[in-house]
């Protein structure tokens, strides 16, 4: 058994802009709410190896791991990867975009299981990151297309 996830939303934003923003990873913490500290251990090209460390949870645990992430800003992907996967046996992660009538469609698609010996199983996983990622994109969206305003930027323009 196995985790997957797929969640989508439309930016109301030039997809130039939602791309420099969303892979901005030292900057996700202003751009997630999950997120206390991204610090960038190491970066080669448009291969980045960071730590994500989130606020503390309900029990006041700190989560902390390391990924990778490669982004190809020709084929409008990323791919990224836990290397310190913590609970996961897995967990790949792969964002596209898309320009839209009206901005930018992001998707997040998500493949993963949990160890065996993890707090929780797959189902518990693929609910959980169901739900946080509608919060996230919401946020995301609503900062990003409040720059785009700010910058005097609609969809359709590349600049």
């Amino acid at each position: 058994m196995a985790g997957h996830t797929e969640n989508e939303i439309t930016i109301a934003a030039p997809l130039d802009l939602v791309w420099v923003m969303t892979n901005d990873v030292a900057n996700w913490p202003n751009l997630f709410s999950e997120y206390a500290s991204a610090e960038i251990l190491s970066q080669e090209g448009n291969k980045l190896t960071f730590r994500l460390t989130m606020h503390p949870d309900e029990n006041g645990k700190v989560w902390s791991w390391v990924s990778e992430r490669e982004t190809d800003r020709a084929t409008l992907t990323v791919r990224a990867r836990r290397v310190e996967t913590g609970p996961f046996d897995h967990m790949n992660i792969r964002w596209t975009y898309a320009e839209v009538p009206g901005g930018t469609r992001m998707v997040w698609t998500q493949d993963f299981a949990m160890k065996p010996d993890a707090p929780v199983d797959d189902d518990w996983m693929t609910a959980n990151i169901n739900r946080n990622s509608k919060v996230q994109m919401a946020l995301i969206r609503d900062r990003v297309e409040k720059a785009a305003a700010e910058q005097g930027r609609t969809p359709g323009l590349s600049r």
